[in-house]
C-alpha cells in the first residue's frame, strides 16, 4: 500500500495543479491562458474588463500610449467604441475600447500582426496603473 501511495502522490500533485488553473485550455482554435483573472488571450487580441466608465478607460489607454511614447498615433473614438493606432517599441499595436455597463468597459490589446501576449499585458498592467492613480 505504501508503495502505491508514493507512486499516485505526483500524479495527484500535478491533477491538482491541472484542475485549478495551472495549464492553458484550447477553445475554439483559441488559446486561453487560464488563471489569469480578467484577463483572455484569444486570436492575438488580450481583453479585460475594468470596472470603470468608458471615458474614464479611454483616457487610461490614451495617457498609456503617451507614457510608452507611442509614435503614429491614430485614434479613432466614438459613442460606445474606440480603437487607437500606435507604434510601440517599433511594433505596431492596436488597442480596442469597447463600452459594455455603465461601470464596465472592455479593452484588447493586440501586439504586432499575430498578436504578443508578453507585450500586450504590460499595456494592459499600464492601462491599469493609469486607472488607479485618476482615481
Amino acid at each position: 500500500m505504501n508503495k502505491i501511495s508514493r507512486r499516485l502522490a505526483p500524479l495527484f500533485i500535478v491533477s491538482i495543479f491541472i484542475l485549478t488553473g495551472c495549464a492553458a485550455a484550447v477553445v475554439g482554435g483559441a488559446v486561453v491562458g487560464a488563471g489569469t483573472g480578467t484577463y483572455m488571450f484569444i486570436n492575438g487580441e488580450l481583453k479585460t474588463d475594468y470596472n470603470d466608465g468608458y471615458d474614464r478607460v479611454w483616457s487610461a489607454v490614451e495617457k498609456t500610449v503617451a507614457d510608452m511614447r507611442g509614435t503614429e498615433v491614430m485614434p479613432a473614438k466614438g459613442i460606445g467604441s474606440g480603437k487607437i493606432n500606435a507604434v510601440i517599441n517599433g511594433e505596431k499595436v492596436v488597442i480596442a475600447v469597447t463600452f459594455k455597463e455603465k461601470k464596465l468597459t472592455t479593452v484588447g490589446v493586440r501586439v504586432g500582426v499575430i498578436g504578443d501576449e508578453t507585450a500586450s499585458r504590460m499595456i494592459q498592467a499600464k492601462i491599469g496603473d493609469n486607472l488607479a492613480t485618476k482615481r
